[in-house]
């Protein structure tokens, strides 16, 4: 919902379905925006329990799922998750073969991954036509946002002049790629104020906010809503971004079969390819970890 309510502030909705189980809760929400409406940008918003509503949409997020737990890992959220995924995507494919979807459920890679042979199957049966790429997850887009702004506060620079990712899993298997990061052009690890442990602490606070958010206030909101507000803008702008989206990759640095975040060109088209980043030695053994990682909660 701060998602939908961040949509609706930026004005890039022209028409909002909002889909849940719970018809009146909802329903409820719906009325609640569209009561902010005087200061918004026009938007038709429906809050509906049938997927019908959703025929012709042009991107469907999703976020249903098993919410993640204090003390739980993202990993831990498979099973129950991948049940969901299985009922849900038939029925957006259905209604909304076109659309792109973007996954955000956890964990997103396992589940981005499983998204996509559900919907090949559907494929193979003729029932829809899914091309690659129309499906993709939210990924490592969050988690290099807080990598850039804890740098950002060590530097004492912006966080958009720092160009570094973090890559791999939306979990803890996650790496920050520092043998390409750069600053104006420069090189980060050679800026007079860097350091490795700078670099080092910057990570483990971007890897370890979640747990810290979910034990304060129970869940993540306004951070993801605002990341995934810029994956729909940059759609719907056509711009082709390059941002670190989790896709079923094939032979990347020689990994192939499983979903994780590396540097995409989205586009209307969804995710156009994949740019392969220079790796160091030690980050391409972390990548490799983060492939074994998720391959293991795949099935």
């Amino acid at each position: 919902m701060t998602t939908a309510y961040a949509l609706l502030l930026k004005g890039l909705p022209t028409e909002l379905v909002l889909v849940d189980r719970k018809k009146e809760y909802v329903e409820g929400e719906d009325l609640d925006l569209e009561h902010g409406m005087p200061f918004m940008q026009k938007a038709i918003i429906t809050g509906t329990e049938n997927y019908e509503d959703l025929r012709e949409a042009d991107v469907v997020i999703f976020t249903a799922g098993a919410a993640q737990k204090p003390g739980e890992s993202r990993l831990d959220l498979t099973a129950k998750n991948k049940a969901i995924v299985e009922e849900i995507i038939p029925k957006i494919l259905q209604y909304a073969p076109s659309a792109l979807i973007i996954m955000v459920t956890n964990p997103v890679d396992v589940l981005t991954f499983h998204a996509n042979q559900v919907a090949q199957a559907i494929s193979q049966a003729g029932t829809a036509n899914v091309r690659p790429g129309q499906i993709f997850g939210s990924g490592t887009l969050l988690d290099t946002s807080r990598f850039r702004f804890h740098l950002s506060e060590m530097l004492n620079l912006h966080p958009r002049s720092i160009h570094a990712y973090i890559l791999g899993e939306h979990g803890d298997s996650s790496f920050p790629t520092l043998h390409s990061a750069t600053v104006g052009g420069q090189r980060l690890t050679t800026l007079p104020d860097f350091s490795m442990e700078m670099a080092e602490s910057a990570y483990e606070q971007a890897k370890n906010a979640a747990y810290k958010i979910i034990e304060g206030k129970g869940a993540t909101y306004y951070a993801i809503a605002t990341v995934l507000t810029h994956i729909v803008e940059a759609i719907h702008h056509d711009n082709r971004s390059v941002l670190p989206l989790s896709t079923p990759i094939n032979d990347y640095h020689g990994h192939s079969g499983v979903s994780l975040s590396v540097p995409c060109v989205i586009s209307r088209q969804g995710i156009e390819r994949t740019l392969v980043i220079d790796l160091s030695d030690e980050e391409k053994g972390k990548l490799a970890h983060s492939v074994d990682t998720i391959r293991q909660y795949q099935g």
